[in-house]
């Protein structure tokens, strides 16, 4: 069965016109990412499988499963991003669900997922479009504290790939990871906000484009504040980012297991917890078979506040 993983950082800061730190950074990523889209079109997958977080569009503390996946999906509008249904076999996710609980993962089930940037992002930007192939979409709770351990997550996304292989035949699939590197977002936390936006990560809602705009424009502030050397987020760390890009391409999965949220929340930043989804994208596609990997791209980019980096593999 043919496998292909790109697991790439998300920013979406990337979709403004904030300016460059450093000339030329933002059209090598991009550039680099055109050539990740071109290599799937040509593979030409049968099914995209998107592992992505959620940053409170989709997934609230109201019921916060540590893992979710989706039978129908629709993109939200964060980001000024078209929103959309992606094309989701409704049977493969039921049947995959169901192979889960069978392997001791209470994994939960929604029939209307509501996605955010997580996942948009690299499907407009690997596909092209929200509904351009059959797409899967895994959630991973990589924002609310509690969250599923290194471990788990390698655990799960190794079942996933039990649960292709198993089906065995000729299907095409990628994975997808998407999150990370380091980054600090000011994204709120619930034990230190105030009662009226501890209320907005608790209830689920759909923000007004006021809301989303007020937010996102909070985001902004931020990452020019971080340019010029300034909080409240952490500058993302180099040395953070190679060490896991060196166990990442080695397919040493199992050095992840020990990290801890603590250790991340020091070091690499709030928004780091987000490389547990290429953690569950490239252990399901080593399940398939030798997994070979290889670095496309790395580069601090202080203006999307994240340490950018991709990575392509293949069975």
């Amino acid at each position: 069965m043919p496998v292909q993983l790109i697991c790439a950082s998300h920013s979406p800061l990337m979709l403004t016109d904030l300016e460059e730190s450093e000339k030329g950074v933002h059209a090598q990523f991009f550039r680099e990412l055109d050539q990740c889209a071109a290599a799937l079109h040509k593979f030409n997958p049968d099914l995209v499988v998107a592992f992505g977080p959620d940053h409170f569009n989709g997934f609230f503390y109201e019921l916060m499963p540590m893992f979710c996946i989706g039978t129908a999906a629709q993109g939200t509008k964060d980001w000024h991003l078209e929103a959309g249904p992606l094309k989701v076999p409704r049977q493969t996710a039921l049947d995959c669900v169901r192979f889960l609980h069978g392997r001791d993962f209470d994994v939960a089930l929604s029939h209307e997922m509501k996605v955010d940037h997580g996942i948009t992002i690299p499907l407009y930007k690997l596909t092209g479009a929200l509904n351009r192939y059959p797409v899967l979409p895994i959630f991973i709770n990589c924002t609310a504290d509690p969250r599923p351990s290194f471990k788990r997550v390698r655990h799960f996304g190794a079942a996933i790939g039990a649960f292709f292989a198993e089906k065995g035949g000729d299907m095409r699939i990628a994975f997808l990871g998407s999150g990370g590197l380091s980054h600090d977002p000011p994204t709120p936390r619930l034990e230190m906000s105030p009662p009226d936006v501890a209320r907005r990560l608790i209830q689920r809602a759909t923000p007004t484009q006021e809301e989303y705009d007020a937010r996102e424009n909070r985001v902004i502030r931020a990452a020019r504040d971080l340019v010029v050397g300034k909080g409240p987020c952490l500058p993302p760390d180099e040395q953070w980012d190679h060490q896991f890009l060196k166990s990442f391409v080695d397919g040493t999965l199992e050095d992840f297991d020990s990290m801890s949220d603590a250790e991340i929340d020091r070091l690499a930043g709030f928004g780091a917890h987000e490389v547990r989804t290429w953690v569950a994208a490239a252990a399901a596609a080593k399940a398939m078979g030798s997994l070979k990997n290889e670095l496309k791209y790395y580069h601090l980019v202080p203006e999307w506040i994240t340490g950018m980096g991709i990575v392509v593999g293949q069975v």
